[in-house]
């Protein structure tokens, strides 16, 4: 892609040594949403290029708005990778207003972020279900992308104690379309939509628990291998007073962070990753 190749990502901070063998390494991820201007994101991109070095075992991504991609490629420190916020199920074609996973790859993203809950509950849309998320998590996955996998459950289905029948439900059509291969490339993001955007926080308890859960589910309906090696990322309202204490749980592989990855409170999230 000549406009990308052409503007060099700049230096930043380098990630040091690579993590440890046999640890999966933590998986910090911001989703700036529907958010952002071109001088906004254009003094923010500087502040985050400035700040200190990401750990040896973080990988950081950055999902940005489709129309702000190219300035990150261009602009944005090249130790934190970029995300689209969603792609389409079609590849190119006659599809007004999509973009392909293979447009994406093609420009130099390389993670998807899928199933997030605004998506599956519309905005004034149908929504996508959950065999529509696993059907464009195949398709980016085939293109070469690599997929955060949102679930999670609305309050009242936390209240009736129907969490995990939730997040069971979300999983299983992509269990039945992936390959044991594809996982490689899956993240799973539990997201509990009561706590997006609203300041509440499931305790760390609550969120090891739920994802203590979701891994047995992966190893009893993929595989052990596949639950040991896969990370889980907590999104609900993490920022950099809670994100520590969150990442200590043995099954919190790291984040998907909303309104603090607009700001350099998304730093302090990072720098919460426990030491390797």
């Amino acid at each position: 892609m000549a406009f990308v190749a052409s503007c060099s990502r700049p230096e930043g901070a380098t990630t040091g040594s690579p993590a440890p063998d046999g640890t999966r390494t933590y998986l910090i991820g911001g989703n700036w949403k529907c958010n952002g201007t071109i001088a906004s994101l254009e003094q923010l991109v500087s502040d985050f290029n400035a700040a200190g070095p990401i750990p040896a075992n973080a990988e950081v991504v950055i999902g940005a708005p489709a129309i702000h991609i190219p300035l990150c490629l261009m602009t944005l420190r090249k130790d934190i990778a970029i995300a689209a916020q969603n792609c389409s199920l079609t590849g190119m074609g006659a599809y007004t207003g999509e973009v392909a996973a293979s447009q994406l790859k093609d420009m130099g993203v390389t993670w998807v972020i899928l199933g997030h809950s605004e998506r599956r509950e519309g905005f004034g849309m149908a929504g996508e279900d959950s065999e529509l998320v696993a059907k464009k998590t195949k398709a980016a996955l085939a293109e070469g992308l690599k997929v955060m996998l949102c679930i999670g459950e609305k309050k009242e289905e936390r209240e009736a104690g129907t969490t995990m029948d939730v997040c069971a439900s979300q999983l299983k059509p992509v269990a039945e379309i992936l390959n044991k291969e594809d996982w490689a490339n899956v993240s799973i993001a539990y997201e509990p939509v009561w706590a997006i955007g609203t300041g509440l926080t499931a305790t760390p308890e609550m969120a090891q628990e739920t994802h203590a859960n979701i891994r047995q589910w992966m190893s009893d309906n993929v595989s052990p291998d596949v639950a040991s090696a896969i990370r889980i990322q907590y999104g609900g309202s993490m920022n950099g007073g809670n994100a520590a204490g969150l990442m200590a749980q043995p099954d919190i592989d790291g984040g998907l962070i909303g309104g603090s990855s607009l700001k350099m409170d998304f730093f302090e999230c990072i720098k919460g990753v426990p030491s390797s």
